[in-house]
């Protein structure tokens, strides 16, 4: 299947937000977006969840046996979710979604070899390790002390 339109430029926002370390505040976001839109999600709601695990994973070191441009498909998939000007403004009703949910959809089916691979190992962990995994991250507050 051919790449979405539009998805590539995402691929080296995703590398710059690995590098960078702001994975974690992509991953709120993203919990934030879904849990909105949540009823007009569907099915990949559970798919959002899943790659969000297999993030914090990756980022916390736990789960490293992914393929990198597998990861980068990951992350831009979840930062194409998360932008609301692309193909189509997420705030046009009824239509905003359809094309961040085609680009899921996409990296679902491209990577499903890689996904299915982390289900595998995600269920063959502890519970209090699963639960942990689909915990995301606190924002802390950073206080600024006055000069």
């Amino acid at each position: 299947m051919k790449t979405p339109w539009n998805f590539s430029r995402y691929l080296p926002l995703a590398e710059r937000f690995l590098v960078r370390g702001r994975l974690p505040a992509l991953l709120l976001a993203v919990m934030r977006k879904s849990t909105l839109n949540g009823g007009r999600l569907g099915g990949l709601k559970e798919d959002l969840r899943t790659m969000q695990s297999l993030c914090m994973a990756w980022w916390r070191g736990e789960y490293r046996a992914i393929d990198r441009q597998a990861l980068l498909a990951v992350v831009g998939a979840l930062l194409y979710f998360l932008t609301p000007f692309d193909a189509i403004p997420d705030w046009l009703p009824g239509l905003g979604l359809i094309d961040d949910l085609a680009v899921v959809a996409w990296v679902l089916r491209t990577w499903s070899g890689e996904l299915d691979k982390f289900r595998v190992w995600h269920d063959a962990q502890s519970p209090a390790l699963r639960k942990d995994l689909e915990r995301l991250p606190v924002a802390e507050r950073v206080d600024r002390k006055a000069p």
